[in-house]
């Protein structure tokens, strides 16, 4: 009788934890659901994304077309073009070689590419996988003179000739910057080591040991089932994208790919089999400047905390297409995001309400409730209006100004544009389109008057107001 009733409340407990779970899947899809589809019409482009927890796919769905001229659906095993994402699959084929002792980090890149400039300085692979080579991002280059630049088909050496020649923008090692041009160069040493193209090597070593069957290198003339059509939104309305040769992105953001593969590609590199535990916790920690201070990036991944959770993460944006993908290690939940639509110049709220829907499909993956946005006085906004001067560095000012009813940010470091400001108190805002850094702004009074504004970015920064 007693082995009868712990038999009985064993099956209860697995039915009763069985149906929570359910219920949370069934309200995760509910409200996701809704989300999604205020934003995505099945005529227009759309979005596919894939939600994981604890090792088992929760949600994986698509909305919108692949194909607006054919009216053709898009399928949650469509394919798109993942952007600078592809810049976790060239890190990880050069941490091979390092393991195979083909390389060290430390290794000046002459030793591989003899006739790139050193100009003074020893720049390390290390410095071209964490973005603090100084080296001019290439794809920031002028093309005023040549406005047909993006239709070439380049080589390895073309796309190197570029920026070779340009001074670096600081000594290595010293600062952060992102920079596709350090990609470019490792995805050519891998060539100069391992005697394969590129894209030979990251096929039968990375992409094909990681399992993925529908991750592919991009080229534009080649037939590809289930590939989606890119498009872009400029003046409020969705165009057919620009022609852009994939050659241009080398190394850097040349790959396509599907929601589930990534997912897949992140289940691999968990389970060690493309490079060492040891190598990936290099991979996913941020590295250390000469000074001592940490940047945001490691080996091929952001890493920083955001909801209150550590996140290990990438964006892609390449003509008419932009992707993200972000793992939280602490709550092992999976999020990937592929949408065939990037916006450029759209004067609208377009762009703000895309990057609050991506912020809020990763709240509900975590499994928090949604920031509810508050509703702000015009006086009150007024008070906020103004310049105002960073404290750490004088030469840098924060412009907050005011367009139909809503607050907007002007970074003078250009890396900030057009922010919107989406309230979360009377005092506190957030910045929903800094979408690899979780920003807010808080707003501080002296004596009845607005002195300084406040940003937390990981890192706390004061900003006093100017005028």
């Amino acid at each position: 009788m007693i082995k009868s009733n712990l038999f009985f409340v064993f099956c209860f407990l697995i039915f009763t934890c069985t149906f929570s779970q359910i219920k949370q899947e069934s309200e995760l899809t509910k409200i996701t659901d809704s989300l999604i589809t205020t934003q995505f019409k099945q005529n227009e482009p759309g979005i596919s994304v894939l939600i994981a927890q604890k090792g088992n796919i929760v949600y994986k769905k698509a909305f919108g077309s692949a194909n607006v001229e054919l009216n053709v659906a898009i399928q949650p095993d469509m394919i798109f073009r993942i952007g600078s994402i592809t810049k976790q699959f060239t890190a990880i084929g050069v941490l091979q070689l390092v393991e195979q002792g083909k390389v060290s980090l430390q290794d000046s890149i002459q030793k591989y590419i003899k006739d790139f400039p050193s100009k003074g300085n020893t720049i390390t692979i290390e410095n071209l996988l964490t973005h603090t080579s100084g080296i001019p991002d290439y794809s920031d280059a002028d093309t005023t003179k040549n406005g047909y630049i993006e239709r070439y088909d380049f080589t390895p050496k073309q796309i190197i000739k570029y920026f070779d020649y340009k001074p670096l923008e600081f000594k290595p090692g010293t600062k952060y910057n992102y920079s596709n041009s350090g990609y470019v160069l490792l995805a050519y040493l891998i060539e100069q080591v391992t005697g394969k193209t590129y894209q030979q090597y990251i096929k039968e070593n990375v992409i094909d040991r990681a399992g993925l069957k529908h991750t592919l290198f991009a080229h534009e003339h080649t037939i590809v089932p289930n590939r989606v059509e890119g498009y872009t939104r400029d003046n409020g309305f969705f165009e057919n994208r620009e022609y852009q040769t994939a050659s241009l992105a080398y190394g850097c953001g040349d790959l396509m790919s599907t929601t589930e593969d990534l997912y897949l590609w992140n289940k691999a590199l968990l389970n060690y089999q493309l490079v060492s535990k040891e190598m990936l916790e290099k991979a996913f920690t941020p590295y250390k400047l000469k000074n001592g201070s940490n940047t945001t990036y490691g080996y091929g991944w952001f890493i920083d905390n955001t909801f209150g959770n550590k996140r290990i993460h990438h964006e892609g944006q390449v003509s008419g297409f932009s992707a993200l993908e972000t793992y939280y290690p602490e709550k092992d939940v999976y999020v990937s995001i592929l949408t065939n639509q990037l916006s450029g110049e759209d004067k609208t709220d377009f762009t703000d309400k895309r990057f609050r829907l991506f912020n809020s499909i990763f709240q509900l993956a975590l499994g928090k409730s949604l920031e509810k946005e508050v509703i702000i006085s015009d006086s009150l906004l007024d008070e906020y209006v103004g310049s105002y001067s960073a404290i750490l560095n004088k030469k840098d000012t924060l412009k907050i100004y005011k367009e139909n009813g809503k607050l907007y940010a002007d970074l003078s470091n250009k890396t900030g544009r057009h922010m919107v400001m989406q309230p979360l108190s009377e005092t506190t805002f957030l910045w929903p389109d800094v979408m690899r850094i979780r920003t807010t702004v808080e707003f501080i009074k002296e004596n009845g008057k607005v002195s300084k504004a406040i940003t937390t970015q990981e890192k706390k920064y004061e900003w006093i107001k100017i005028k």
